[in-house]
């Protein structure tokens, strides 16, 4: 079995640092780590994980937007540690580059979606709309 890369929390606060450079959405928009322990916590508790490298994805996704341990562009960054995470480890990532998914990650961290429908999502590009 192929040993799995996992990101560092170093790279994490990095990818904050540059989707808060490229992707402003707002205006108060800046990079702050809140809680670097939870950072620590997600990536340990992904490594502990047992499943397949999307299993992983999903907690990585999930973690990064639900305990939000940035100021700002939690979910764009778990958006980009998800797909460099899935890459390195040479795993597809098919969520397609459009504003309207910014909706299902609102959806993920109000618990809208189970965890098969955000692995479908992300493997296939496929998911339900969010509503509330």
């Amino acid at each position: 079995m192929k040993k799995i890369i996992y990101p560092t929390p170093e790279e994490i606060i990095e990818y904050n640092i540059l989707v808060l450079n490229i992707l402003k959405v707002k205006k108060a928009d800046k990079h702050g780590v809140l809680d670097y322990g939870k950072i620590v916590e997600l990536i340990e508790g992904c490594k502990n994980l047992q499943g397949n490298i999307y299993d992983k994805a999903v907690f990585l996704l999930k973690c990064l937007v639900q305990k939000h341990p940035f100021a700002s562009g939690n979910r764009r960054t778990a958006i980009v540690v998800v797909k460099d995470f899935l890459l390195i480890n040479n795993a597809k990532f098919e969520i397609k580059d459009d504003p309207k998914y910014a909706k299902v990650l609102i959806g993920i961290r109000e618990n809208f979606y189970t965890d098969s429908e955000i692995r479908r999502w992300i493997k296939n590009g496929e998911i339900r709309q969010f509503s509330r």
